[in-house]
């Protein structure tokens, strides 16, 4: 009997998903406490968002709360009496900082739609490893947030230097160690402006490119 070309046979063995699965009692590996990870930001990647999202549980609009009050300061919202901005923010995957890269993304897609603002507000995130040795984390990963005994987001408007939100929860040690991990995350929204910058030029120049000549 002839056998069928035009199907894709799958591989002859294979293995369950739980072989390739990072083991929970594994020690994470040491790294640099303030390293970021690479970053890939693109404007304008829909050019129409229609529709609403639905209502979230108790975490969902705490963190929702978290991402207006950060935002809120670097909107011009006296040039808008009567509108409503609205922002919608969808994690595909939780790879370890959210929100951070949310009020990120959120506020890069208020500046590439146009709406005035005083500055563009960056997000970094941080978690504190438990004891016997206690350390901030720069842009912790998902495992390294649920190993930690604590947590912060850092919200920051460069330009102007102003802090625009934080949001902690934890045990985070004595006040000394909180504004170590402030400091820390303040650094790492300055390391991540000119990112963001780039990201709006590129997006300026495709559509100035689209254009009608």
């Amino acid at each position: 009997m002839p056998g069928d070309h035009r199907r894709i046979r799958g591989p002859e063995e294979s293995q369950p998903p739980q072989l390739y699965a990072a083991d929970e009692d594994e020690a994470p590996a040491a790294r640099d406490p303030t390293r970021l990870r690479p970053v890939y930001a693109r404007a304008g990647l829909l050019s129409q968002a229609k529709g609403s999202a639905p209502p979230g549980g108790g975490e969902e609009r705490e963190l929702a709360l978290a991402l207006q009050e950060a935002l809120e300061p670097a909107v011009r919202l006296g040039r808008y009496p009567r509108a409503q901005l609205e922002v919608s923010a969808l994690l595909l995957e939780d790879g370890g900082s959210a929100l951070a890269a949310a009020l990120t993304a959120a506020a890069l897609a208020l500046a590439d739609a146009g709406v005035e603002m005083y500055d563009l507000v960056v997000g970094c995130g941080l978690s504190r490893t438990p004891e016997p040795a206690p350390t901030w984390l720069l842009d912790p990963t998902r495992l390294e947030e649920e190993r930690a005994a604590a947590g912060l987001t850092v919200a920051l408007m460069p330009v102007l230097n102003q802090v625009a939100g934080l949001l902690g929860s934890g045990e985070g040690g004595p006040p000394e160690s909180w504004a170590e991990a402030v400091r820390l995350g303040l650094e790492g929204c300055q390391r991540l402006y000119p990112v963001l910058q780039q990201c709006l030029v590129r997006a300026a120049r495709r559509r100035g490119a689209a254009a009608p000549s």
